[in-house]
């Protein structure tokens, strides 16, 4: 989607996530993603009538996202025994993969109010049963959560523990606990 396609709730959620980004969550300011996004600050406003909205919202837009991704990857697998389990493995992979960075809006949401975080807490609470109750072996499930959660934190917080190849050797050694090794994800390149 273009920025010409874009809504203007959509346009503001973009440049506020650019913004944060660039020059940090903690100097994140309205005037400014008024002007990113091509508009007043009253249109801004409009929309979005506090800081604290603009925030909440990216923080539900991170969290709404995430979700469509998975649940596209888990009708892909026909919502099969272990099928959320492999969805959300799978959504972790291509956004790594493909160097997506993690959304600066969330760390702007947290600098700014951790009460942000509850979306995210309520939306893994929810994520941890459901890969529980769809996987084979629920514990293990609860493994793979821990772990692509843990990976998320080292690359939001840029902690660089582990090269990427030893990131994505983890990811692959999870999918492959869950089901035989996929043809299509070893033409995949590694990047070191």
């Amino acid at each position: 989607m273009t920025t010409d396609t874009l809504s203007t709730k959509d346009k503001i959620l973009q440049a506020a996530a650019e913004i944060a980004k660039e020059v940090g969550p903690v100097h994140l300011s309205l005037d400014a993603v008024a002007r990113r996004a091509g508009l007043s600050k009253g249109g801004l406003l409009y929309t979005f009538p506090t800081k604290a909205k603009l925030l909440e919202a990216l923080v539900e837009q991170h969290v709404s996202e995430f979700d469509e991704s998975l649940r596209r990857e888990e009708a892909a697998r026909n919502h099969g025994p272990n099928s959320v389990v492999l969805a959300c493995i799978a959504v972790y992979r291509a956004e790594f993969v493909c160097n997506e960075p993690e959304p600066s809006g969330i760390l702007a949401a947290i600098a700014n109010d951790p009460g942000f975080l509850e979306p995210i807490r309520r939306y893994n609470k929810q994520l941890l049963q459901r890969m529980r109750d769809n996987a084979e072996d629920p514990t293990l499930a609860m493994m793979v959560f821990l772990t692509i959660e843990g990976l998320r934190s080292l690359k939001l917080f840029e902690m660089g523990l582990l090269s990427k190849a030893e990131q994505i050797a983890a990811i692959d050694r999870l999918k492959n606990l869950f089901e035989p090794a996929d043809p299509e994800m070893a033409d995949v390149p590694v990047p070191a």
